[in-house]
């Protein structure tokens, strides 16, 4: 008897529909064909132990299991239920016309239970997309896929509800997603701005970075407070939209990093891997390609501290993804993309012995070993850093002040304003949702200084040495300042103060 149940495999971020062809003949064998890998093989094994321990019987005859389309490799524990399914079907152990309705993950432990998957998410949108009537999937990932609307999401702790739930003996409860449940849980943060002393030019800094969703380069000594005021800035972050939620849920599905019985992710991400990271670790890959810290960190931040302190081939091959807000990972049998739509803070000593250069002390580090600390860094990846500010060391005065600065709840609406002046200018632009997203045509379009302006960047970059990717990124900054002004037009002020920020470039550094 052939019986036909469905999973799906992922690569990337999206899924691919599995057929799951049972045939059960006369003989007496196991055959697993369509490129399973040895943790799908090994599946025999576990259903073998699971059917014993949950009173079902595993049929003596030759069972023929074919995973199509045959050409993709098919990798994990997680068809262990689809294919337990499809041989409790082809053996008269459940009714056959449910099965093929819902599309059914799950990885089986010996005694029946249902593990967690990798990818539930994605599998979920993939089978909405193909009209089946549901998913049935573990209880531990119901949560995590329970927004995708249309599609009845059934969490089983075991193979025993799945086989009652088929035969019509009992129901398994479909999960629900509250948006208000998960907006109250994401806006809980246990750091602030208030607790930071001083460095309010930092601060502005920061908050111009996030309404503009600008990349930020923190300079200063040991102990100003760098790492601090970086850990902050999701605080000051607009929440994420439901579709934004859902292409991030998605790659941190994948990468197994959704805990057990969450939802869908509303906090935008913070990753901030250490400086002995690999190329591969930072951008993604691997012989089974997976998603890396730059992907992890899609519509939420990547911080790198201590800058200079990472391999220059690591930071090289940040370049690209900074530009395209993608990556694209290429292997003899496949190629994936990843979204790499991240920001970028990173920060770093101005001196191998942290302190700012000063022609004037006799005790600093000398001219030439400033310059080549600071050539660890690339000029294309500098120039790539929209803002580069100076975190001078907080004075005794500040931090023995008890007043508390301004919360970050506050700073947070004035950059949620900010990005919703930005969102209407750029309705008719798909894609386009702030000024750090802007391509040179639209640059060109949405960022025109005035003469005025003009006259004040051309002296600025001839001063300064700016690059022409430089220019680009005042205009864009000073677009954002412009739309925290709530202004339409970009008046030399705010011109003059998107060039402070440029006050690390390569010429004017160090002096």
């Amino acid at each position: 008897m052939l019986i036909k149940t469905y999973g799906c495999a992922v690569y990337g971020i999206e899924a691919i529909p599995i057929t799951i062809e049972t045939n059960i003949d006369r003989g007496i064998n196991f055959f697993l064909v369509g490129l399973p890998d040895s943790a799908v093989k090994e599946s025999h094994q576990r259903i073998k132990a699971a059917f014993a321990n949950s009173d079902y019987k595993l049929p003596g005859k030759e069972i023929t299991i074919n995973m199509a389309p045959a050409d993709i490799r098919k990798e994990g524990s997680a068809y262990d239920l689809t294919i337990a399914c499809g041989i409790l079907a082809a053996s008269d152990q459940i009714k056959e016309d449910l099965v093929c309705q819902y599309l059914i993950m799950g990885e089986l432990s010996l005694d029946g239970g249902l593990r967690p998957i990798k990818g539930a998410l994605p599998m979920a949108l993939k089978a909405k997309e193909l009209g089946f009537k549901g998913f049935i999937l573990p209880k531990e990932n119901a949560n995590e896929v329970a927004i995708v609307e249309g599609l009845e999401i059934l969490g089983a702790q075991n193979i025993n509800q799945v086989v009652d739930f088929f035969n019509g003996k009992s129901q398994i409860e479909i999960a629900k997603f509250d948006i208000e449940e998960q907006n109250e849980l994401a806006f809980i943060n246990e750091i602030d701005f208030s607790d930071v002393k001083g460095q309010e030019n930092v601060k502005r800094a920061l908050e111009i970075a996030a309404a503009g969703g600008h990349n930020i380069l923190l300079v200063g000594p040991p102990g100003s407070g760098k790492t601090m005021l970086a850990k902050r800035l999701p605080t000051i972050l607009p929440p994420l939209t439901i579709d934004e939620a859902l292409e991030t849920t998605k790659i941190h599905s994948v990468a197994g990093l959704i805990k057990p019985n969450s939802g869908l992710m509303m906090n935008r991400p913070f990753r901030s891997p250490h400086h002995t990271v690999s190329d591969v670790a930072l951008v993604g890959g691997g012989s089974h390609p997976k998603p890396g810290e730059i992907s992890l960190a899609h519509n939420g931040i990547l911080f790198l501290d201590e800058l200079p302190e990472y391999k220059r081939q690591v930071l090289e091959v940040m370049r690209q993804p900074l530009e395209d807000r993608v990556i694209s990972i290429s292997r003899a049998k496949m190629s994936v993309d990843y979204p790499a739509g991240f920001m970028l803070v990173a920060s770093m000593n101005p001196s191998p012995s942290g302190n700012f250069y000063d022609p004037n002390d006799p005790s600093a580090d000398p001219e030439f070993a400033v310059k080549r600390y600071l050539n660890k860094i690339s000029g294309p990846l500098m120039d790539r850093i929209d803002l580069q500010i100076e975190v001078p060391a907080v004075k005794f005065d500040q931090l023995a002040d008890e007043r508390k600065g301004e919360a970050s709840k506050s700073i947070r609406q004035r950059v949620i304003e900010a990005r919703k002046f930005q969102a209407n200018r750029f309705q008719e632009h798909k894609g386009i949702h702030y000024n750090a997203q802007l391509s040179p045509k639209l640059i060109e379009k949405h960022c025109k200084p005035g003469k005025a302006g003009k006259e004040l960047i051309k002296t600025a970059m001839e001063k300064m040495g700016l690059s022409a990717r430089s220019f680009a990124r005042i205009l864009k900054v000073s677009r954002t300042i412009a739309d925290l002004d709530k202004s339409n037009a970009i008046k030399p002020k705010h011109i003059a103060e998107a060039i402070s920020f440029r006050s690390l470039d390569r010429a004017g550094w160090p002096g």
